[in-house]
């Protein structure tokens, strides 16, 4: 059987003092559903309300991945999220949370959803998430009582980027708190493609490198 993914994503729709307008980033669940679609993979989604999430950077739908999550099957299945309490994540394979800022308004404290993701990782299974996706790493606890991160390379949106980017909405650093938790934390430049794999954890940095990110997961479960 091909293998099946779970796409996470986040239901906020604003963030921030100025009620700044949100959601999943555009390229960072297009381009990663274009490769697990492209490898035969079986892809569902969720939420952890169970609500159709918002998209941001729609301004990118000319980019033929993105389009073609719009106008295909991606979009359509997403709107369909199902409530992730809901689901039975044990079937899947692998896990992937997509960025935009949305995640740093409701994946911070997520108990559930920290749940399902230490659950899967420690059942074997591939844990990925891409930009701000990251946080929802952030206060994850394995069995031990450690933190997942803890020793793990990792990338995510960098201090560097959220400097020129949403310094005033978020509330926290995630580079920061990242590595508080014991990330190794890998930085590239600014908005360059910058994807890491540890194990069966895949980061990545920025939109650039979503589609990193899920050829990486991609190789991991064919390997």
């Amino acid at each position: 059987m091909n293998p099946k993914v779970l796409i996470i994503a986040s239901n906020a729709n604003s963030i921030g003092p100025n009620n700044r307008r949100t959601g999943t980033f555009l390229p960072e669940v297009a381009h990663p559903y274009a490769e697990f679609n492209g490898a035969g993979y079986q892809i569902d989604f969720a939420t952890q309300s169970g609500d159709t999430p918002y998209l941001d950077a729609l301004f990118l739908a000319d980019d033929p991945d993105n389009l073609a999550f719009l106008t295909g099957e991606g979009w359509a299945k997403m709107q369909k999220a199902a409530k992730l309490s809901d689901v039975d994540v044990n079937q899947y394979d692998a896990i992937f949370i997509p960025g935009g800022l949305a995640p740093m308004v409701d994946m911070v404290e997520a108990p559930e959803l920290k749940k399902v993701i230490a659950d899967t990782y420690e059942r074997g299974a591939v844990v990925g998430a891409v930009c701000h996706g990251p946080v929802s790493l952030l206060n994850v606890k394995l069995s031990d009582g450690s933190y997942l991160v803890n020793g793990k390379n990792i990338a995510s949106f960098t201090t560097a980027e959220e400097d020129n980017y949403a310094r005033t909405d978020v509330s926290f650093d995630l580079q920061s708190a990242l590595i508080a938790q014991g990330a190794i934390f890998h930085a590239a430049e600014p908005w360059s493609a910058n994807s890491i794999a540890d194990g069966r954890v895949v980061t990545g940095q920025n939109p650039a490198s979503a589609k990193g990110v899920a050829e990486k997961m991609i190789a991991i479960l064919e390997a």
